[in-house]
């Protein structure tokens, strides 16, 4: 009697850089679907990342020659790892876009604040790019480069525009308990938001549909302005709803970071997630997410 031979079913290689915590909360969805390899800088998180299902890698993507190793190792590729912190150009998309291998399917994570200020109004993936800040021109100069990388390479590039990112553990109630203001509604902002398990589960159907150089709005369905967003999480966390000032008060108190935040309107169309990578939204507004989590705990 033969026996029969089962054969083991190899699974596509995917490599993941910059796996924080977006990262983190993709690996379940990925483990099953991708042999994973998890690039990371710091080697005391290989028992971390072996546990949540991935190979752990030690590479800097601030130096070329720690990345040759990785030279044509998987064929799917995730990146969320930011640009470095100065300048303006991203020298890390750089380093990875020279050891990608040809005809591979690379999804992006951007930021929605390479569109700059928008005025409050209703925009789509169309929108001409005005980047006002070194963080945001840096990461047009991303985009520049991988698409170049992909037209060259015969490659698939979706980018994803991602706006603010919330979960439970993502709130800003340290800001709410030492009182910072919020602007005045005559000087406010449109702001535009994501759940951070919403987001991991866009790169995954980002990975499975999305078309080539194709730019998507990685945003839910919210409308609200900044003030109204801290007011729904300072009432979600019974803290006391931020005081408001008019923005030549305000810009006296506040970082000049975070001014900048609070500095660009514009509320960011999603039905091409919907429509082409077949998205559904488990949030689909902030107070959706909000409502259906138990928060972390409030920072002392």
């Amino acid at each position: 009697m033969m026996r029969k031979i089962t054969k083991k079913i190899e699974l596509p290689r995917l490599l993941i850089l910059g796996c924080g915590d977006v990262g983190m909360r993709l690996l379940p969805l990925l483990r099953t679907r991708y042999r994973v390899f998890a690039v990371t800088r710091d080697a005391t998180r290989r028992a971390e990342l072996r546990a949540a299902g991935a190979i752990p890698i030690v590479a800097d993507l601030d130096s070329r020659a720690s990345l040759a190793r990785l030279s044509g190792l998987a064929h799917y590729i995730v990146h969320l790892a930011p640009p470095p912190s100065d300048g303006l150009l991203d020298r890390r998309s750089r380093n990875l876009s020279s050891i990608l291998p040809e005809r591979a399917h690379l999804v992006y994570v951007s930021t929605s604040g390479v569109y700059g200020d928008c005025g409050g109004d209703l925009i789509d993936e169309t929108r001409r790019l005005a980047p006002q800040h070194a963080r945001a021109k840096r990461r047009v100069d991303a985009e520049q480069v991988l698409r170049r990388w992909a037209r060259g390479s015969h490659s698939v590039l979706a980018i994803l525009r991602v706006p603010g990112i919330y979960a439970s553990d993502r709130l800003p109630l340290k800001r709410l308990q030492q009182g910072t203001p919020a602007l005045a509604d005559c000087d406010d902002v449109y702001t535009n938001h994501i759940h951070a398990d919403d987001l991991a589960h866009i790169i995954l159907c980002a990975l499975a549909r999305g078309r080539p150089g194709r730019v998507y709005h990685a945003a839910d369905d919210t409308d609200m302005k900044m003030a109204q967003y801290f007011d729904a999480v300072a009432d979600a966390r019974a803290l006391p709803r931020p005081p408001r000032l008019a923005r030549a008060a305000l810009q006296e108190l506040v970082s000049p970071m975070l001014l900048s935040f609070m500095s660009e309107s514009r509320r960011m169309a999603n039905q091409r997630i919907k429509s082409e990578l077949g998205v559904r939204l488990r949030y689909a507004c902030v107070a959706d997410g909000l409502a259906a989590e138990p928060l972390a705990p409030a920072p002392k």
